[in-house]
């Protein structure tokens, strides 16, 4: 039986087969006696996404008193929940981005702290996801950005609309009404000042 430790774009942690290709975490967010989550979904603000594979390394998912493994579709994905690159895996991915928030957000480089404490203002609205107002057409919202529309996660990419799931991306013929932000403004921004993500369509 998989483990519950997937995210989906609202944040939502759950159990399904399906793989990914980034992993991440919150902090401590599980019991490694038993494999399952606490009810707490963060110990930490620094909610970052890493790679899989990192110098030869192995870890046993939620195996020890470390940090919970969690595992994300694509980075356009854990952007939509609110994660950011690690600085210690991926450490070139993540001064681009510090150097592109710099610029999207108009602010000096930040620390990881900072930009830390304004996605998590921008994440969580008290402990739920923070849903955004969409002040213009989806598809002129930079590639890796992900709208929400009655209930479905939608990614933009190659001036497409892509309907998400845990198995990967299909095309969408939706007017997306109504249609909300997902990913944080500030990664928004982010993008927008030319940081790359990684999205993960076939």
């Amino acid at each position: 039986m998989p483990l519950k430790n997937r995210v989906s774009p609202f944040g939502e942690i759950v159990a399904t087969a399906h793989r990914g290709r980034f992993t991440g975490n919150r902090g401590i967010i599980h019991d490694p006696a038993t494999k399952t989550l606490l009810n707490r979904r963060w110990s930490s603000k620094a909610w970052i996404t890493c790679v899989c594979e990192f110098r030869g390394r192995r870890r046993k998912v939620m195996g020890g008193r470390s940090w919970t493994e969690l595992f994300f579709l694509d980075e356009a994905t854990s952007f939509a929940a609110g994660h950011r690159p690690c600085f210690y895996c991926r450490r070139e991915d993540a001064a681009a981005f510090r150097d592109a928030w710099a610029e999207g957000n108009s602010r000096a480089r930040p620390y990881a702290t900072e930009m830390d404490a304004v996605l998590h203002s921008e994440r969580l609205d008290s402990g739920e996801k923070r849903l955004h107002p969409l002040r213009v057409s989806p598809l002129k919202l930079p590639d890796g950005a992900m709208v929400t529309s009655e209930g479905e996660s939608y990614l933009i990419a190659n001036n497409e609309v892509w309907r998400w799931s845990f198995a990967g991306y299909s095309r969408a013929s939706t007017s997306l009404t109504d249609a909300r932000l997902l990913t944080p403004p500030s990664i928004i921004n982010t993008l927008r000042a030319g940081y790359r993500a990684q999205i993960g369509l076939a």
